[in-house]
C-alpha cells in the first residue's frame, strides 16, 4: 500500500458515527483546527452530532444498514463535503476491513489500523489462531473456519459444557451466548448468528470453554507508522449484564504491580505480532489465577474516558496524530499512571422489566456539572428522540479520584444529581450497582450483576413525610412561577386570596396504593402543611430544576418535574413518581394487562419459535423480536394452548400491537 495514502495530514474529518462518540470525536477534531462532517439517518435529522459538526450528510432511512452500515453512501458524503478523513468511532463500521479498504481505496485516511490488520486481529478467530502461534495463553475453544452444525457441536463436546458460542466479528455482547448443556447449544447458536449477521453482517462463530468466576480485564494499546507501539495501562470491565459492560474503572483493582506489568506486556506482545498501527484494545479473562486472551478490539473502546483520565491523554488527538503520520507524543516510561476512574454507561432502558429498551422524547435533561474530577460524554439532550434503531446508550458518567472510593463516591453523586424524563433510564441502577458493598470490595465477577439483580432493581422506598410536603410544595411552586407577571394573581401573596385563611387539599399516589392525603394552610400567616394530626410550617424558594424546600426550619433541596398529574421527585431520600389525584374525578386509567403478547417496542419478527395450537408452559417462548440491534424474546404469560400468531418472520410491528394469543389452560 502506498504509505502516503494511509497516513498524512488532513483538515476535514468525516466521521461515520452518531450518539455521543460521534459527538466526543468532533470536540477533539475541532480543537484541533479540523473542520467536521456529521453523517445522519432520517431517524437522526435533529441529532446532537448532526448539530455539533460543521456540515453534516443524509445517508437514508432509519435502519443502520440503509445508512450508517451504508459503506457507497459513505464514501459519498465524504467525496461531496471535501473530507479528507473517516473517523469510524466504535459500532457500525469500525471494525470492518471492507470499509476501511473502501476509504483506502477512494483515497481516505482512515483513522484506524489498515484493512490487513484489521482482517488479522478483528476476527476473533483470526486473532486467537496469530496469538496461539506468538505464546500468547488462549482460553481452550475452536475458532476454524468450518461453520457447519455438526463441527461447532464437535467442538463444543470436546471443550466441555459450559462453552461461550460467539460471534467471530463481534463485540458489545451481541451475537454471545452461553451455553451449558448439548440441548441448548443448537438454538443458541441459530439465535447468535442471527443476532450477529443483523449487527455485523457476519455470522460466523466460535466456541469457548465459559471460565466460572471469571473477571474481564482489558489493555489499551495504540501504535504508530514509526514503528512504536504503546500500552496505556488496563482497564477492569467485569460488571456486565449479557455480555454487556455496564460499569468500567482504571486501573482494574484486581492486579498488583507485577501482575500490571506482565498482562501490559502480553498486550503489546499480541498488537506487535501485527506491527499494529491506531488505537485497540486486547481483552483478556481471568479466573483469579491465570490471565487468558480472549480478543482485540481494532478500534476505540466505549469505556476509552477512564484510561484518558489515568493518564491525562486525549486518545481521539493521538489517534488523530497517529493518521496524520505523525510519532506518538511519549514513550513508554513516560506513561504514568494517576489515581482511579471509573465510568458508567447511561442507557435508556427499564432495569425493573428485564432492561427493554425505552423509546420516546426526552422531556428534561438535567446532569451536574463537569467539576470536582466529573465528566460527562453524552449525545443526547433535552427534546431529543431516543428511537428504536439504534444502540440505547444516552451518555457516559465518568469519574476521577486520587483513591477507588472517593472515584466511586464521585461516580455516584454525580448520578444521584441526575434527573432525565420522559423516557425511562437506568441511572438509579447503576446507583445502587455501584454502592453495592461487594463492589466496594472489588468481590464481583462477570455473573454479579445477574445474582444480585433483585437487589439492583428493588423498588423505591415508599414515600414519606418529606416527600408528600415535596410534591404540595412543587405544584404550588410551578403555579406560582406560571402566575408570575400576571396582574392580580392570587400567588402574589402566596395563596388564592390575599386576606383570610384557606385550606386546599391534596391526595397522591404510588402505582395503584393507597391514597395519601395532605393538607395547604394559605391566606392571613405563615402557609402550613397538615398531614395527619401533624401541622409544618413550610417555605419556597425556587431554583433551576427544582427549589429549597423549608420545613419546621429545616431545609432540604428538592428535583421536580411536573407533567400534568405525574410528579418526579428527587429528595435525600431517593428518587420518588407519585399520581397527583384529581379530586374533581375524571381519571382513567389504562388497562395493561400483564397477559397480553405485544411488541413492548417498534421491531422486526426474526423468528416465530412455537407452533399455533402448541400447549405451552409458562414462560415458554413464542417469538423473538430484534429491538435496539438486540434480541427480546416473548414467552407465554401463563400455561395453555397458543390459540394465534399474529406475525410472520419479517414483520415490521409497532409499539403495543398484538402478536399472539395464549388460551389459558384453566388450571
Amino acid at each position: 500500500m502506498d504509505r502516503s495514502k494511509l497516513y498524512r495530514r488532513f483538515r476535514t474529518l468525516l466521521i461515520a458515527n452518531r450518539g455521543e462518540i460521534a459527538c466526543r470525536v468532533i470536540r477533539t477534531a475541532r480543537a484541533m483546527g479540523l473542520r467536521t462532517v456529521a453523517v445522519y439517518s432520517e431517524a437522526d435529522r435533529d441529532a446532537m452530532h448532526v448539530a455539533l459538526a460543521d456540515e453534516a450528510v443524509l445517508l437514508g432511512p432509519a435502519r443502520a444498514r440503509d445508512s450508517y452500515l451504508n459503506v457507497e453512501r459513505l464514501i459519498e458524503a465524504a467525496r461531496k463535503t471535501g473530507a479528507e478523513a473517516v473517523h469510524p468511532g466504535y459500532g457500525f463500521l469500525s471494525e470492518n476491513a471492507e470499509f476501511a479498504q473502501a476509504c483506502y481505496d477512494a483515497g481516505l485516511v482512515f483513522v484506524g489500523p489498515t484493512a490487513e490488520m484489521m482482517t488479522a486481529m478483528g476476527s476473533k478467530s483470526g486473532s486467537k489462531a496469530l496469538m496461539e502461534k506468538a505464546g500468547v495463553p488462549l482460553v481452550p475453544g475452536y475458532h476454524g473456519d468450518a461453520q457447519d452444525d455438526a463441527t461447532l457441536a464437535k467442538a463444543a463436546e470436546k471443550v466441555g459444557f459450559p462453552v461461550l458460542v460467539k460471534a467471530s466479528a463481534g463485540g458489545g455482547g451481541r451475537g454471545m451466548r452461553i451455553v451449558r448443556s448439548a440441548a441448548e447449544l443448537g438454538p443458541a447458536i441459530v439465535s447468535a448468528k442471527r443476532e450477529a449477521k443483523a449487527a455485523f453482517g457476519d455470522d460466523r462463530m466460535l466456541i469457548e470453554k465459559y471460565v466460572d468466576n471469571p473477571r474481564h480485564i482489558e489493555v489499551q494499546i495504540i501504535g504508530d507508522s514509526q514503528g512504536n507501539l504503546l500500552s496505556l495501562f488496563e482497564r477492569e470491565c467485569t460488571l456486565q449484564r449479557r455480555h454487556q459492560k455496564v460499569i468500567e474503572e482504571a486501573p482494574s483493582p484486581t492486579l498488583n504491580a507485577v501482575q500490571r506489568e506482565t498482562v501490559c506486556a502480553a498486550a503489546r506482545k499480541a498488537a506487535g505480532a501485527v506491527n499494529y498501527v491506531g488505537a485497540g484494545t486486547i481483552e483478556f479473562v481471568s479466573d483469579g489465577k491465570d490471565v487468558f486472551f480472549i480478543e482485540m478490539n481494532t478500534r476505540l473502546q466505549v469505556e476509552h474516558p477512564v484510561t484518558e483520565l489515568i493518564t491525562g491523554i486525549d486518545l481521539v488527538e493521538w489517534q488523530l496524530h497517529v493518521a496524520f503520520g505523525e510519532a506518538l507524543p511519549l514513550k513508554q516510561d513516560e506513561i504514568k499512571l494517576n489515581g482511579h476512574a471509573v465510568e458508567a454507561r447511561v442507557y435508556a432502558e427499564n432495569p425493573t422489566k428485564n432492561f427493554m429498551p425505552s423509546v420516546g422524547k426526552i422531556s428534561t435533561w438535567r446532569l451536574p456539572a463537569e467539576t470536582g474530577g466529573l465528566r460527562i460524554d453524552a449525545g443526547y439532550r433535552e427534546g431529543d428522540s431516543v428511537s428504536p434503531y439504534y444502540d440505547a446508550m444516552l451518555a457516559k458518567m465518568i469519574a476521577w479520584a486520587p483513591t477507588r472510593d472517593v472515584a466511586i463516591d464521585r461516580l455516584n453523586r454525580g448520578l444521584e444529581e441526575s434527573d432525565v424524563r420522559g423516557i425511562v433510564t437506568n441511572i438509579p441502577f447503576l446507583s445502587a450497582l455501584i454502592t453495592h458493598p461487594k463492589v466496594r470490595t472489588n468481590a464481583i465477577d462477570t455473573g454479579f450483576i445477574e445474582r444480585e439483580l433483585t437487589v439492583l432493581t428493588s423498588a423505591s422506598p415508599a414515600p414519606g413525610e418529606l416527600e408528600l410536603c415535596a410534591a404540595v410544595a412543587a405544584i404550588v411552586n410551578e403555579e406560582r412561577q406560571a402566575a408570575q407577571g400576571q396582574a392580580n394573581s392570587p400567588w402574589q401573596t402566596f395563596g388564592w386570596q390575599p386576606v383570610g385563611r384557606r385550606q386546599r387539599n391534596f391526595s397522591f399516589r404510588v402505582g395503584h396504593g393507597p391514597e395519601q392525603k395532605i393538607s395547604l394552610n394559605y391566606g392571613s400567616g405563615p402557609s402550613t402543611l397538615v398531614i395527619g394530626e401533624r401541622e409544618l410550617a413550610f417555605t419556597i424558594a425556587a431554583k433551576d430544576g427544582g427549589f429549597d424546600l423549608t420545613l419546621d426550619g429545616v431545609k432540604s433541596s428538592v428535583a421536580a418535574v411536573i407533567d400534568g398529574h405525574e410528579l418526579y421527585l428527587r429528595t435525600r431520600n431517593g428518587r420518588f413518581d407519585l399520581h397527583w389525584v384529581d379530586q374533581f374525578g375524571g381519571e382513567t386509567e389504562e388497562q395493561t394487562g400483564e397477559d397480553k403478547i405485544a411488541a413492548p417496542l417498534p421491531g422486526t419478527v426474526v423468528a416465530v419459535l412455537a407452533e399455533e395450537g402448541a400447549k405451552l408452559d409458562k414462560g415458554a417462548p413464542i417469538l423473538t423480536l430484534e429491538v435496539m440491534k438486540m434480541e427480546q424474546t416473548l414467552r407465554a404469560p401463563y400455561a395453555g394452548v397458543l390459540k394465534s400468531i399474529k406475525c410472520k418472520v419479517g414483520d415490521i410491528v409497532q409499539e403495543g400491537i398484538e402478536l399472539a394469543v395464549v388460551e389459558a389452560s384453566g388450571e
